[in-house]
């Protein structure tokens, strides 16, 4: 039944949504004038709106759900979740127990809070992830959809301290990876089949409409756990994400984005730990990751799907983070066609036998795109595998990766950076003769440990202030 408190807190919920935007591009403007690039994230970060909801609460045992770890709950998150969205928002409350579903989609204005104690475990089952418009690898096509998936949607968020559990392992989703350190044996299938990732790749370069790349059963490309796609004012808050099939936590051509406070543990192939693509405003605060790829991989998509696309990543702020095991700390890349800038890193422990980079930029000329203004401070680096700054444009994973695409990395500032062992190098960085990486500032920098200072190659004015390596301070 309509009653006039609904309409009126649907008013409000609108005109709040609409006061949220103008205010949001006001201050962007006042970002764009800011010469001074501390202040310019301050100023970022001020913009962005808070997520704001209804104190109704819609629990997903009132619409049927079974906390006994085997009963399907698909159907009942989706009624409670339609009832939430139906009815001007709230939160969709998950109570303490364990909770086995399909993928969920959320609705405008819908909060997905998990209480402490609360456990959804995500079918291993593809055929309860029914065929969505979404993104592999950097490219745009039909596949399995999310296990938590959002479009087109304003107002969502997904918090508590419980457990959002993908139960990937070498048996199911991680043997689809082609490698057999995850499980793959000779003779089974995987994305690594000449139809399924390689085709898609070739789709994307004849500019195959993305409504006719359609993949799913049979093709072995894994989904992500949580996107957000094309969607504005957005929290992730508190969880704890376990066990994921592929990238976890993944803003697409999304704005205006908060993720705090989260906890990821997941070990798997391309188990990225926040993937930000084509997203702007995003800021990554108090998280820890401990993961089985990047931690953090900023992202702009693939070859020609990015340059479709043209939507740079930019405005991405990390703050307070820990990162523990992974292939970079804060990486740019390597899906990075249509560029990336304004990226602020502080206040971060990043420490790991197995972490092998602190900071890192990925890209080759079949990419192409430009890398720019990446400002890091205040970090403190127990132990990485290979360096504290990696830059490469000759980044080579599948095979050749040369095209016409020269790109361009620049102005890179690192200040107050402290690092016990460094690994193999301080700085490892090759650019192209007709393109080398420019502007790259270590100031106030301390690795007390490292076997080579640097490895450079094509690199254009290189700066050390106040910084000493291996015991000695570096000119040059």
């Amino acid at each position: 039944m309509i009653t006039n408190k609904n309409i009126l807190f649907k008013s409000i919920t609108f005109f709040s949504t609409l006061l949220m935007v103008f205010s949001c591009c006001a201050q962007q403007a006042t970002v764009i004038t800011e010469t001074d690039p501390w202040k310019r994230m301050e100023l970022i970060i001020k913009g962005i709106p808070q997520t704001q909801f209804s104190d109704k609460i819609y629990s997903i045992k009132n619409y049927g759900a079974v906390a006994d770890g085997k009963t399907l709950n698909t159907e009942a998150f989706r009624k409670a979740i339609k009832a939430c969205t139906e009815n001007g928002g709230g939160k969709v409350l998950v109570p303490n127990g364990k909770y086995l579903t399909g993928s969920i989609h959320l609705e405008n204005n819908v909060n997905l809070h998990l209480e402490d104690k609360a456990e959804i475990l995500f079918s291993t089952d593809p055929k309860n992830y029914p065929l969505v418009h979404t993104s592999f690898e950097g490219t745009e096509l039909i596949n399995y959809s999310p296990l938590i998936f959002a479009r087109n949607k304003t107002n969502v968020a997904v918090t508590g301290k419980g457990t959002l559990n993908g139960q990937a392992n070498n048996d199911n989703w991680w043997s689809w990876a082609g490698s057999k350190y995850y499980g793959w044996k000779k003779g089974v299938p995987s994305q690594n089949d000449p139809k399924n990732r390689e085709t898609l790749v070739a789709m994307a370069e004849e500019n195959v409409p993305v409504e006719k790349r359609v993949f799913g059963d049979g093709h072995y490309l894994r989904p992500n756990f949580i996107e957000f796609f094309e969607c504005n004012t957005v929290l992730i808050k508190d969880v704890t994400i376990i066990n994921a099939p592929f990238w976890i936590l993944h803003p697409l051509k999304s704005n205006n984005v908060i993720v705090d406070g989260v906890t990821i543990t997941s070990h798997g192939p391309n188990n990225d730990g926040c993937d930000p693509e084509y997203s702007q405003n995003v800021l990554i605060k108090n998280c820890t990751f401990n993961t089985g790829d990047d931690c953090i991989a900023i992202k702009s998509g693939r070859d020609a799907d990015g340059r479709r696309v043209g939507i740079p990543s930019k405005n991405i702020i990390v703050q307070n983070c820990k990162m523990i095991d992974g292939h970079g700390g804060v990486v740019m890349g390597s899906e990075i066609s249509a560029g990336v800038n304004n990226v602020f890193v502080e206040n971060c422990i990043m420490d790991s036998p197995n972490l092998e980079r602190a900071i890192r930029i990925k890209t080759n000329s079949k990419r192409g795109g430009t890398t720019e203004d990446i400002y890091v401070r205040n970090i403190e680096v127990g132990t990485v595998k290979e360096c504290v700054l990696r830059a490469t444009m000759f980044y080579n994973v599948y095979g050749s990766q040369n095209g016409d695409f020269i790109p361009t990395i620049k102005n890179i500032s690192l200040e107050n950076i402290k690092v016990k062992n460094g690994g193999k190098f301080g700085i490892l960085a090759d650019g192209y003769e007709q393109s080398p990486i420019e502007n790259i500032t270590l100031k106030d920098v301390i690795i007390e440990k490292v076997d080579s200072v640097h490895s450079l190659k094509n690199v254009k004015n290189i700066n050390f202030i106040n910084t000493y390596i291996n015991g000695k301070k570096i000119e040059f």
